[in-house]
């Protein structure tokens, strides 16, 4: 017998040999028809693996993420089946699962694959799918493995197979169809119910453009038709919530291929936005014991190899530039870290000056594959609202805390409600990926977990995510369209102290290494504005916005009291603007609201005679006439129900 440890704790028996499906089946028989996919003691298995060992089971059903994963990946067997169907002699390489869907990776040789095909596939996937196929695994030598591709006339397999141990190789079958696979799939093709192709994309074999270049077929798939109806009407909102559509419309930015591909422009009205929420953030931090600093966006590659910085990201970020000083070298500044430790070092400390918090908005360089850039929300070029505080040992709990306070009274004031904070963790069984001893790393990913729970913050744990140099606390946001974006980002850093000999005297007087927190509330500006305006749709909160009111005149015979509306507003510290062209006042609402502008408000003969203004607000329609006054006043107390002052 072996014992099976659930979720919920509690254990149940069975002979050795049972399955996770049959375990699904003994909780009952409605859970165990919605479950697609299982992990074994942190390793994800398929449904009907034997299992032989005590141990941990955890059962996924389509509403988990590796559930979701298993799904996608499944269905990317599928459209390989299909294509292989279609198009003889094609050549498949990779298909996993990604966000929101899979892809697979295909040499169509001469023929070109467009949108127009894809009909076709996925027809052909539906009718395999009506199949119920069961996805079996089976492990095979590597000589079978090789000579089964190389009958195939597929490199690119063979070359995977050359890669990988002899005793680790597995393929899985079903139907006819048999593919180079690790695991991790759905009980049978059955399952899915919906299929839709997305695009399709050219891409260089394992990402490097001195290799053949693939088609990659991009796709999703669902177990409902319903659900697949739905996501589609996501798709086409989250294209009218497109960052970079938005952003060209509302004048905040471009990009030039002169300057260069992933350095965003901001245009006046976007740098205007830019310096609101960093003032709204610098307030804040004065109110929290920040203190604000510049550093340079370059520094010696001494500095990034003294943090790691260089040994870490070196080969695959900005080279680094040479001085006509024989052997000096900089590089563009990727972290600001190193320059806040440098700052610290600038002096001595006592225990009794600590903690020191040092904040800067600080613009970073990574050299990003071009295929990732993306609007604002992947770029070459970011500035970050970054912070490093360093404090005692005895002070980090506290000091974590009030960051985490710090973050979710910014994601208050912008309305982000929905998120997910996410203990980012070392990857216990692959610690070369990181600098510092075990000791180091228990403390810092204890005190995290501490301070989320503490705080009762909805967390969930990834072990693998941790920075290099010390784990994290991410802050993930959903957005009106149910997508995460990992913004805001606190982290313990045991590590940096020690590389850059930081100390400060104890009451012991003797020398201790400070702890190193490094915080972002936003994460990146650019990001942050990214998702903040997809999520808004523009319509950001009424502190936030470029132009607050426009005044609409009748005709052009009442300019002079738009001005005298327009001044009135100005002085109550209110961002307005005033339209006096002759045009008809229907044309002039039109705009407006096109441009998002909360409020417009209306002057004419009568509204001059009394000394009034006519408003009308966004998406919503007339409010009423007012006197000049008692507008200024309403905005004023819109502005202070949003905008509450930050408290320690």
């Amino acid at each position: 017998m072996i014992k099976i440890s659930l979720p919920d704790g509690s254990i149940k028996e069975f002979e050795s040999g049972a399955t996770a499906m049959e375990v699904a089946k003994s909780i009952s028989e409605g859970f165990a028809r919605n479950v697609i996919s299982a992990k074994f003691n942190d390793t994800i298995i398929e449904t009907s693996t034997p299992l032989t060992t005590d141990g941990s089971l955890i059962l996924y059903t389509w509403n988990d993420k590796e559930g979701k994963k298993a799904f996608w990946h499944s269905t990317s067997h599928v459209m390989a089946q299909a294509i292989e169907a279609l198009y003889p002699g094609s050549k498949l390489t990779i298909g996993p699962a990604i966000e929101n869907g899979f892809y697979y990776d295909v040499d169509f040789g001469e023929r070109k694959i467009s949108e127009n095909d894809f009909k076709e596939i996925e027809n052909k996937m539906l009718e395999i799918a009506r199949g119920k196929h069961d996805f079996k695994m089976r492990a095979v030598s590597k000589e079978e493995a090789l000579n089964y591709y190389k009958e195939q006339n597929n490199p690119f397999k063979v070359e995977l197979i050359e890669n990988l141990e002899d005793g680790t190789i597995t393929f899985c079958d079903h139907d006819t169809f048999t593919d180079l696979c690790r695991g991790g799939h759905i009980p049978n093709t059955g399952i899915i119910k919906a299929v839709k192709l997305m695009s399709a994309a050219g891409a260089y074999w394992r990402g490097n453009e001195n290799n053949p270049q693939l088609t990659r077929v991009y796709g999703t798939s669902f177990p409902k038709q319903k659900d697949l109806k739905e996501y589609l009407e996501l798709l086409e909102e989250a294209k009218k919530r497109d960052h970079r559509k938005l952003g060209k419309e509302l004048e905040l930015f471009t990009f030039s291929k002169r300057v260069g591909q992933g350095l965003p422009l901001w245009l006046p009205k976007g740098a205007a936005l830019r310096e609101r929420l960093e003032n709204f953030l610098k307030k804040a931090q004065k109110t929290a014991g920040y203190e604000m600093v510049v550093t340079p966006h370059i520094g010696q590659k001494e500095l990034y190899e003294t943090s790691g910085h260089y040994e870490k990201y070196g080969a695959d970020s900005f080279q680094p530039i040479l001085t006509p000083h024989e052997g000096e070298e900089f590089l563009l500044k990727p972290m600001n870290c190193p320059h806040h430790c440098e700052i610290y070092n600038s002096a001595p400390w006592s225990y009794r000056d600590l903690p020191k918090r040092f904040a800067e908005f600080g613009t970073v360089y990574r050299y990003e594959q071009s295929g990732e850039l993306h609007g604002l929300t992947r770029v070459r070029g970011f500035t970050q609202d970054d912070a490093h505080i360093f404090c005692t040992p005895d002070q980090l709990d506290s000091e974590f805390k009030k960051v985490i306070d710090l973050t979710l009274y910014v994601f208050d004031s912008l309305g982000f409600t929905d998120f997910t904070a996410q203990v980012s963790l070392r990857d216990p069984d692959n610690k070369e990926k990181y600098i510092g001893s075990d000791e180091v790393w228990e403390k810092a990913e204890n005190a995290i977990l501490s301070a989320a729970k503490e705080k009762g913050l909805k967390y969930v744990v990834e072990t693998g995510e941790a920075a290099f140099y010390g784990p994290k606390l991410d802050f993930m946001v959903k957005d009106a369209l149910g997508r995460s974006w990992q913004l805001g980002t606190i982290q313990v850093d045991y590590n940096l102290p020690e590389r850059f000999d930081l100390t400060y005297k104890g009451s012991d007087n003797e020398t201790h290494r400070p702890v190193m927190i490094h915080r972002a509330p936003f994460g990146s500006m650019e990001r942050f504005i990214a998702v903040l305006l997809e999520n808004t749709g523009g319509n950001f909160p009424l502190w936030l916005m470029p132009e607050q009111a426009i005044i609409l005149s009748l005709s052009e015979k009442y300019e002079k009291y738009s001005q005298k509306v327009l001044s009135l507003l100005e002085n109550n510290e209110i961002r307005a603007l005033a339209n006096h062209r002759n045009d008809t006042i229907g044309k002039k609402i039109r705009e407006a609201e096109m441009s998002k502008i909360p409020y417009m408000l209306i002057v004419g003969e009568q509204e001059e005679k009394d000394g009034t203004v006519s408003v009308r607000k966004h998406g919503e329609g007339d409010i009423g006439t007012m006197p000049i006054e008692e507008f200024a006043e309403l905005i004023n107390n819109e502005i202070k129900k949003t905008l509450k002052a930050f408290e320690v």
